[in-house]
């Protein structure tokens, strides 16, 4: 699978392209704007976009309207068609977010139950009963997602509805030649309905990928050869801001041992989890950190550890976003130009390192030295052998360790280092050491 090896770069277009917050009916091509970025993006060394959505919505794109059009605020088909033409041509591949759980009240399917309650053919599409009211007084009572009536919820297990979803989605492989899907809220989802849609996607491209959002619970109930290839790694997300506030890399060791380590009691061996540092839905990295030195090292962490690593825009360069009680607009902003700095320049570093080696992609993973302010972590595969190693200590730091033996080189700094039994670890610093 393609995932394995990529590292994503997620971009929220409603926030990116400077849309307006409420649907206003205009349409205006500001989905073109991410053509203006594919070089960036090229140079950086990305090569996997995931788009949040992008089709016909009242608000916020969570609220669809049509799952055949794209939002008017972001321009037409045409226009998107373009924009992934172009992005496949600077060899990047195309992830879109699928929200099948619920639909907006504009969906048209929903409208027709309005006007029509009982008489409706689409009234079974949701979960209604005309025995109530909603707190918008259709005149029938309707299950929200979460509490929340804006978004209805869709019935999966109605056959209609899932050949209806499943159509839309043979049309966006036709129309965009998309890549793969982000499953909004996947722990929502119908279990059958997402074992027919991984039979549907792999009979039209065997290589399409499937990623589910997943905020809690075990992970192996939804990723598995059944149902998608992969899903969000929250615990993991948690653990990489909180290890360095806390000044407790403890916490980070023990979730990734926890996932991926030699154990027979480990969780996730083998499986390639989406790790991120943040996202559309959380405080941005450069904001939640509370000493700005360790941003370095949080990257330094999230392209090393197992998982297929993500970045939100405009965190490569240490943008700063803070979520609200009431809502993710700060976190979601619109950026004239890329602003490329010396975090980005080490990014970049990063994901060439990545991106041509074996054991940090696909390798195993193994604690080797854990300390509060410093880990050591070996990533190994059949190929080749590296350590990680992360000093978030102001001061320099010696570890001991017999496996710290031999002649390696640092792939980060480019130098030879010999251990004879120990390492020095500089302040502040990360290192990928290859044997």
């Amino acid at each position: 699978m393609w995932t394995y090896n990529s590292v994503f770069y997620q971009i929220y277009p409603i926030g990116f392209c400077g849309a307006p917050v409420h649907n206003d009916g205009v349409t205006v091509p500001r989905i073109r704007k991410i053509m203006e970025w594919s070089d960036y993006l090229k140079d950086l060394g990305v090569d996997s976009i995931l788009l949040n959505p992008i089709f016909d919505s009242d608000n916020h794109g969570y609220d669809t309207r049509d799952f055949r059009k794209i939002d008017c605020r972001l321009g037409t088909n045409k226009d998107f068609s373009d924009v992934c033409k172009d992005l496949h041509d600077h060899d990047i591949k195309i992830v879109l977010d699928g929200v099948f759980n619920h639909v907006g009240r504009g969906f048209w399917a929903f409208r027709d139950v309005q006007e029509k309650k009982w008489d409706s053919p689409y009234k079974d599409w949701f979960h209604i009963s005309f025995d109530g009211n909603s707190c918008y007084n259709d005149g029938f009572w309707y299950e929200g997602w979460e509490g929340h009536f804006e978004l209805v919820k869709l019935n999966l297990q109605n056959p209609t509805v899932v050949d209806y979803l499943l159509d839309c989605v043979r049309f966006w492989i036709d129309t965009f030649d998309i890549d793969g899907l982000r499953l909004d809220v996947a722990y929502c989802l119908d279990r059958e309905f997402m074992k027919r849609l991984r039979q549907f996607t792999q009979e039209l491209k065997p290589d399409f990928a499937l990623i589910g959002e997943v905020l809690f619970g075990d992970y192996n109930q939804i990723v598995n050869d059944e149902m998608l290839h992969s899903c969000t790694n929250y615990e993991c997300y948690k653990g990489l801001y909180s290890s360095f506030n806390c000044m407790n890399l403890f916490e980070i060791a023990h979730s990734l041992n926890r996932q991926f380590g030699p154990e027979d009691w480990c969780i996730y061996r083998g499986k390639h989890l989406m790790t991120f540092a943040d996202n559309h839905d959380v405080t941005r990295l450069a904001s939640i950190l509370t000493n700005p030195a360790h941003i370095l090292l949080a990257y330094g962490l999230l392209l090393g550890m197992p998982g297929i690593p993500c970045l939100y825009y405009g965190s490569e360069w240490g943008e700063k976003g803070e979520k609200a009680p009431d809502n993710d607009y700060a976190l979601r902003p619109c950026f004239d130009a890329p602003k490329p700095n010396e975090l980005t320049k080490f990014i970049k570093k990063l994901i060439q390192i990545r991106q041509n080696s074996d054991a940090l992609c696909n390798g195993s993973y193994r604690n080797v030295v854990i300390q509060n302010h410093q880990l050591i972590f070996e990533r190994c595969s059949e190929k080749e052998r590296i350590l990680v190693t992360v000093n978030a200590s102001d001061s320099p730091y010696t570890a001991w360790h017999q496996e710290l033996n031999g002649t390696v080189h640092d792939l980060i700094s480019d130098t030879e280092i010999h251990m004879d039994g120990k390492l020095e670890i500089p302040p502040y610093s990360t290192m990928y050491l290859k044997f």
